[in-house]
């Protein structure tokens, strides 16, 4: 599915000068039939996402986003850089994670105690996350706050402070997130596992948060290095959705971000992970109740054509308690808890993937027969018109929730940006998935779900005896 959160990923920001590019509507029907960002809502198939967004890009290579909605007095803003876990390397697994950590802890301008202390006097909502791909941080906020914010962020895009008290006492934060996210939690046990068993060579092999004695090794020197090579503007897309005149935040952003300096950054060669020609196997034991499963595929990157037939497969098996694999193993067999599945497309590649937690005391193996029985029937038959049409309407109601705020406009602008390398991917998705056919979904699945190209990962409880 693709993914407006974390989720859901370019790598070179276009140099020009000042480039302004208006988008105009996408469909300039009657204002009665638009909702938020949805055109054509009241006649099926002929959705159209629309936003009015101006794009800027810097100098100094800071692409900007802009979007005017004076719905509320509110702004959200979002600056994400084009750097994440698949920018490290061994023995600095989840350096992007534990810099954004830092980033939350002063800088020139603003201290560490100042930072968050001014946010709430102000009434600002701030967060941020870490992916594969992107770190993402985010302010919701009044409109009368603005410039502020701006303000805020250039200080700490430009002078962190990286204090290695402020480091230390972090270092325990994040390994205690990872205890909990990790390490005492047996979902995100197989996910990892999973992750490492489909990706041998490309950087998605490591975890975001990365390995404790990696999280236990961290020093300022490797967070300073990481901050100063990707923290520069040339390497961000800062976008501001809400309560604003275009004109006047263009003029702030030049006078706020404009004094930064273009910085080259280092040439980003990710090993590509070969075509998978066996099946893999990987097995844990852990304190758990019961056993599950996970079988994973290699699948497209974000935005190829394949990546659509394959999120519709994914609804279809397992997105709910009226998909194909929840009716026969939940409610038919009674022999599993929940089941499960989604296709999460990355910029490098995607994941494929089956889930399915049993009952306690049961094996696995009829559950793992019923999959592979499920996935055989997507490669050999085609799914039904109610199917297609159900899958369709659910991906794309995702899509269009996803975007009924102004947080929500903001992340999908600049995910698409990073991952796509065009924000205006947003416009076109609905189509694409409007488009897709039961051939298709028939042609993906034959394509990316053969038995050797499986990679089946199993959660045990300890103790257990082998099927």
């Amino acid at each position: 599915m693709r993914l407006f959160s974390t989720l859901l990923v370019g790598l070179c920001a276009s140099l020009a000068a000042h480039a302004v590019e208006p988008i105009p509507n996408a469909d300039k029907g009657p204002k009665t039939d638009v909702i938020g960002a949805i055109q054509g809502w009241q006649k099926e198939g002929d959705m159209k996402i629309s936003l009015p967004v101006t794009k800027v890009v810097l100098k100094n290579g800071l692409t900007v986003l802009l979007s005017e909605d004076h719905s509320v007095p509110m702004v959200s803003y979002h600056t994400w850089y084009r750097v994440g876990s698949r920018d490290e390397s061994p023995g600095v697994t989840g350096a992007a994670h534990m810099l954004e950590h830092m980033m939350f802890k002063g800088a020139k301008k603003y201290d560490g105690k100042s930072f968050d202390r001014i946010f709430h006097e102000n009434g600002i909502v701030n967060n941020a996350f870490t992916t594969n791909d992107y770190t993402g941080f985010f302010e919701n906020l009044p409109s009368s706050k603005l410039e502020l914010v701006m303000d805020m962020e250039v200080d700490r895009m430009s002078s962190l402070a990286l204090n290695p008290v402020d480091l230390k006492s972090e270092k325990e934060v994040v390994k205690e997130e990872r205890r909990w996210r990790v390490d005492n939690n047996p979902m995100g046990l197989v996910r990892e596992l999973m992750m490492s068993t489909v990706f041998k060579y490309n950087p998605y092999h490591w975890p975001v948060i990365g390995y404790m004695k990696d999280i236990n090794n961290y020093d300022v020197d490797k967070l300073r290095f990481f901050y100063s090579t990707y923290y520069v503007p040339n390497n961000a897309v800062l976008v501001i959705v809400g309560d604003f005149k275009t004109d006047k935040v263009k003029s702030l952003i030049e006078k706020y971000y404009g004094q930064l300096e273009y910085k080259p950054l280092p040439r980003r060669n990710y090993p590509r992970e070969p075509l998978q020609e066996a099946q893999e196997n990987a097995t844990l034991k852990k304190d758990v109740q019961n056993s599950s499963f996970v079988v994973a595929f290699q699948s497209p990157r974000q935005g190829e054509p394949d990546m659509y037939p394959l999120d519709l497969a994914a609804n279809i098996l397992g997105n709910g308690t009226s998909s194909r694999l929840y009716k026969r193993l939940v409610y038919q067999k009674q022999i599993a808890t929940s089941a499960y599945s989604f296709n999460y497309a990355m910029k490098e590649a995607g994941v494929l993937a089956v889930g399915v937690n049993m009952k306690p005391g049961l094996g696995v193996q009829e559950a793992l027969d019923i999959t592979y029985n499920e996935l055989w029937k997507l490669r050999n038959q085609k799914v039904t018109d109610k199917e297609l049409r159900k899958a369709k309407t659910q991906v794309m109601k995702d899509l269009v929730d996803s975007l009924k705020t102004m947080d929500g406009k903001a992340r999908a602008l600049a995910v698409n940006e990073i991952v796509t390398g065009s924000y205006e991917t947003l416009f076109t998705d609905l189509d694409k998935y409007e488009a897709v056919t039961a051939e298709d979904i028939q042609k993906a699945a034959d394509k990316y779900t053969n038995q050797t190209q499986r990679s089946v990962i199993v959660l045990e409880p300890k103790g257990k005896k082998k099927e």
